[in-house]
């Protein structure tokens, strides 16, 4: 099931995506706006969502609808680095020391946008993209282990971990750098979990203005999503709505030759296989 926000002119509403329309659950008598609400109803929320979708056809197109980010408060980003072999060596060639453990960092939630929304640059001069999948997390997590960890996900969506290079390099925690406000594209909606039989099976591109800057596939991860749920929750609870960016490959603008940064006008486009696309543009 693909699960959006999306606003057709009377505020934001949860929706269910078909094909190319979107049904909207409030008209199908469920109600609720919160889409955290319905990732802790888990199961029985979905069956009752399944049950009052059953033969109705979309209540609009979705060329008609905005869409929204489909968490746009989620209670932590955690972002993996230096998660890919290849970008492990751009990261390399730039002077970072190669991690001992897994590399966290977080963004702050407020970094949140819609999927279709504009990057706004702030004061960075050393703007870039890194397209990840977003693993969504769907029940409390503490102490995860091999066998359990998968089972904890609700569903994937597609980010762009949108970086200030120049900023983050203030920190060895990489908030600042990461965390500029419209800084994290989300969406464009939900892919429930049970549509995505292995995470680890994935194409992962990313194209500014139509050119092709990453492209790889998620089997190439270094640490897979099941290690990060299990390492995550050794620390601390993941809580649902919880979002993992699960790390980007090569192809970033930072460690091209010559370097080459987002401007103005850029058109950003992160796409995920069996999820979708989302597309931004750089403002002026």
């Amino acid at each position: 099931m693909k699960l959006a926000r999306f606003d057709a002119g009377q505020g934001p509403q949860i929706g269910v995506v078909v094909d190319d329309g979107v049904i909207d659950l409030a008209r199908a008598g469920v109600s609720t706006s919160d889409m955290i609400e319905v990732i802790k109803g888990g199961d029985a929320m979905l069956g009752q969502i399944r049950a009052a979708i059953a033969g109705k056809s979309a209540d609009h197109a979705l060329a008609d609808v905005k869409l929204l980010a489909p968490i746009p408060n989620p209670p932590k980003i955690m972002a993996i680095g230096m998660n890919y072999q290849k970008h492990l060596e751009e990261a390399i060639s730039l002077g970072m020391k190669p991690p001992q453990n897994q590399f966290w960092f977080n963004k702050q939630t407020s970094c949140v946008s819609g999927p279709f929304d504009p990057i706004e640059p702030g004061v960075t001069q050393e703007l870039d993209y890194e397209v990840e999948l977003g693993a969504i997390i769907g029940t409390p997590c503490k102490g995860a282990t091999a066998e359990n960890a998968l089972s904890h996900i609700y569903g994937y969506t597609v980010i762009n971990d949108v970086s200030a290079r120049d900023w983050q390099r203030h920190s060895p925690t990489f908030t600042m750098g990461k965390s500029f406000d419209t800084h994290g594209p989300i969406g464009p909606w939900i892919v429930t979990a049970d549509e995505i039989p292995d995470p680890q099976a994935l194409d992962i591109k990313c194209m500014v203005n139509g050119e092709v800057r990453q492209n790889s596939n998620t089997s190439d991860m270094l640490h897979k999503i099941v290690d990060q749920i299990t390492y995550l929750s050794t620390a601390f609870t993941l809580e649902p709505g919880d979002i993992i960016a699960t790390g980007t490959p090569e192809g970033v603008g930072v460690a091209m030759n010559p370097q080459v940064f987002l401007q103005p006008g850029d058109v950003v486009r992160c796409e995920v296989e069996g999820i979708g696309a989302i597309e931004n543009i750089v403002a002026g």
